[in-house]
């Protein structure tokens, strides 16, 4: 059993608190990933967990048991910096075999858990080489694999892709993944990279400025933010994000350049506040080149485009409405040129309002 919770937990540097107050309840088994921007307390908050960083309040549980004045050591967790952190002076097979000599584990068992390891990640045939003989990802497999073979109740993994080009990032986090799920060891996974957090995650917690913004499967997060900080950033392009006011008694909004209907569930919410200042949001897949045929209900729109971005299955187009600028999906084979006046088709069934105000989301 490895559930980890965090209760009321609290970090201050001084008078500064980075973190107010952080509660998460992180299941057994499940693949957690912490997301958010550079400085948001993330990384922060994992290495509480992993007992190098003193909480200021609160409570930690590992397995329920309180952790808060246990050492990293006596924890049982394993954790993967975002710096490989191998010794140089030692062959693949010594970094992954140190942790166990240090616990002094039998020779037997070290040399079965270093094997099993060893073909788990594919590094069989690098056993006998320097740290310096092998390529980045390569060395992110011997530093994940020095994890495996302590055999911990819980992961912990701190930006560990972020040394890697895009390619190869793309593979680890499949292998990484896969792994999880073969080894179904509790995971907790801190990155920045809202893309590693939709794609590896059971569930992703969203963190902003020491605060927790939401928690939920990464479907969940993406189709129904929180909050604007949660709509602005998952999702790659973000989301439109347009400020509107109420119209038609609330069963439309009008922005700078267009007015679009809401679509009937929202008319609860929205019924009466003639005038209230919203935010509109848009994916930019549910905004496409006219016409376009099926889906729900939709509302054409005419934008001219100031620059788009081929990416080949793909071009982003962005185009301005009034004094806003819309990111849409447009078909490769059909892309319009800077300057073009086009008709863009918005899916009214796919947008998301917000209060300007409170920015929570009006569902």
């Amino acid at each position: 059993m490895a559930q980890v919770t965090l209760k009321g937990v609290k970090k201050a540097y001084g008078p500064v608190t980075v973190i107010p107050n952080l509660s998460l309840d992180i299941q057994d088994h499940e693949f957690m990933v912490l997301v958010g921007p550079s400085g948001c307390g993330k990384s922060t908050a994992l290495r509480m967990i992993a007992g190098l960083e003193e909480i200021s309040g609160g409570t930690i549980e590992i397995g329920n048991k309180v952790v808060n004045d246990v050492p990293p050591k006596d924890r049982d967790i394993a954790m993967v910096f975002q710096s490989y952190a191998l010794y140089p002076h030692m062959t693949v097979r010594g970094n992954l075999e140190f942790g166990l000599k240090i616990r002094k584990t039998p020779r037997e068992e070290m040399d079965r858990r270093v094997n099993e390891a060893a073909q788990i990640l594919g590094i069989t045939e690098l056993l006998d080489r320097k740290p310096k003989q092998l390529s980045g990802g390569q060395r992110q497999r011997v530093a994940v694999g020095r994890a495996i073979v302590r055999k911990p109740a819980v992961f912990l993994f701190d930006e560990p892709l972020s040394n890697l080009d895009a390619k190869l990032r793309v593979q680890t986090r499949a292998e990484i993944s896969h792994l999880q799920k073969n080894l179904q060891t509790t995971t907790v996974y801190v990155t920045h990279d809202q893309i590693e957090a939709m794609t590896m995650g059971d569930r992703i917690a969203v963190m902003s400025k020491g605060e927790l913004q939401q928690v939920g499967t990464p479907l969940e997060v993406y189709e129904r933010p929180v909050n604007l900080f949660v709509a602005s950033f998952i999702g790659t392009p973000p989301m439109n994000l347009v400020p509107a006011t109420l119209a038609d008694g609330g069963a439309a909004v009008a922005a700078s350049g267009f007015k679009l209907p809401l679509p009937a569930s929202l008319h609860a919410a929205t019924r009466g506040r003639e005038g209230g200042k919203v935010v509109l949001g848009i994916r930019p897949e549910n905004i496409r080149e006219a016409p376009r045929e099926g889906g729900g209900e939709t509302h054409t729109i005419q934008a001219k485009v100031e620059f788009t971005e081929p990416l080949g299955h793909e071009v982003i187009v962005h185009g301005r409405v009034g004094s806003d600028l819309l990111v849409a999906k447009v078909d490769p084979h059909r892309s319009p040129k800077m300057g073009d006046e086009v008709q863009l088709v918005i899916e009214t069934g796919a947008v998301h309002l917000f209060d300007a105000v409170t920015e929570q989301r009006i569902a």
